[in-house]
């Protein structure tokens, strides 16, 4: 038990990104009620303020209209459901801009901090939630201690930010007693809807504190050890043995498909017996010669045998095959500074075939092979 104390003290480390996205996907992200209450109430204050002359005209209406029948429509039941149902539904017409607002605020709230985000295992039952002890270490805990102070400074805010605005409208109000009954209605409901956006927009404040707490709190509670990190890095990198036979089963499967590309080749060029490079040149095709394959030691054996096979002429040119093999990558064009001296190679391996053949002289001895001072790899060590 000691241990585990310990080891939770030592959660000092930020979460990595696979701890944020698995607490995701169980619905543990960073959520802010005061953020939700905020956007409900100031889209239904704003709602209020953009629909709130008509909606008092509309209501006024319907008042007119539910109790302006005569004397003798009122002893029929029939006649009085039908003016009552009148009368919900044109209320209803009325508030529906409202409620559409509403619904949207309600909707959108939530998801403004932490994004949207749906997962069943919320909807899970849990021991610990049913825990008394849980129950009571929750109750005096530092969360249940800024929700107290977040309490206490709703109250004084909004206290404070209501008795201003009354009485900076207080003219407003004692001006409607002189007014007639419709303009009053609409002046009142003007007033009204500007104090409620005042009054809630102070909620803000709240809001503002209490974002930032809950995502520190969200990702202090998502803290790890070295320890964790260690073993998260393993169970998604995988172990170190693992990656080095993973890398060494690919680097297999990249020379057998190399070696399967030699018979292709045009010529390979020889250190003699460390390097070897195999290249392809199609003048119709590329526009210069291209690397299939390449080697040291053992691998550079392997391509001198698959030559011997395929009757692929093979070049002793060691300062060449150096400078291609540390200078290209397999499946690249040969560096620029290499184009004559390679050119010269298939040129010289052209006319060796050509005499074979009996159509041409034989050549006299290997031409000279020049490769640019910064492609030449005399000295580099064998890697």
């Amino acid at each position: 038990m000691a241990e585990e104390n310990d080891s939770s003290q030592e959660k000092s480390e930020e979460p990595t990104e696979r701890k944020l996205e698995k607490a995701r996907e169980e619905g543990n992200v960073a959520r802010s009620r005061e953020l939700n209450t905020s956007a409900v109430l100031l889209a239904g204050a704003v709602s209020l303020l953009m629909f709130g002359p008509s909606l008092a005209e509309s209501l006024m209406g319907i008042m007119k209209f539910t109790f302006g029948f005569d004397r003798q429509a009122s002893w029929d039941t029939i006649v009085a459901m039908r003016y009552l149902e009148a009368s919900i539904f044109d209320a209803l017409i009325t508030l529906v801009p409202m409620f559409a607002v509403l619904l949207i605020a309600a909707f959108f709230g939530p998801i403004a901090l932490g994004g949207w985000n749906f997962s069943t295992k919320t909807l899970a039952p849990k021991g610990s939630r049913m825990n008394p002890l849980s129950g009571i270490k929750r109750m005096f805990s530092m969360n249940s201690l800024v929700e107290l102070l977040k309490s206490w400074g709703k109250v004084l805010i909004v206290g404070t930010v209501s008795v201003i605005a009354l009485f900076g409208l207080k003219n407003d109000f004692i001006s409607m007693v002189f007014e007639p009954t419709e303009p009053a209605v609409k002046h009142a409901s003007i007033v009204l809807a500007w104090t409620f956006l005042i009054i809630c927009a102070s909620t803000l404040i709240i809001a503002a504190a209490d974002i930032p707490f809950q995502i520190y709190s969200h990702t202090k509670k998502l803290r790890m050890t070295m320890q964790e990190i260690k073993e998260e890095y393993k169970n998604t990198e995988g172990k170190p043995e693992v990656k080095s036979k993973i890398r060494q089963l690919q680097r297999e499967m990249a020379n057998r498909r190399m070696m399967s590309d030699v018979p292709d080749a045009d010529v390979v060029i020889t250190n003699p017996t460390h390097f070897a490079v195999a290249l392809k040149y199609e003048p119709n095709v590329m526009p210069a010669p291209v690397l299939l394959a390449k080697g040291i030691d053992d691998t550079a054996l392997k391509i001198r045998e698959i030559a011997g096979e395929y009757n692929i002429p093979v070049m002793e040119i060691p300062p060449l095959a150096r400078s291609v093999y540390y200078h290209t990558k397999i499946g690249d064009e040969i560096p620029e500074g290499l184009y004559i001296a390679v050119a010269q190679v298939l040129a010289y391996v052209f006319q060796i075939e050509q005499w074979r053949k009996g159509r041409g002289p034989k050549p006299d001895r290997k031409p000279d092979f020049p490769i640019p001072p910064d492609l030449r790899e005399d000295d580099r060590p064998l890697q």
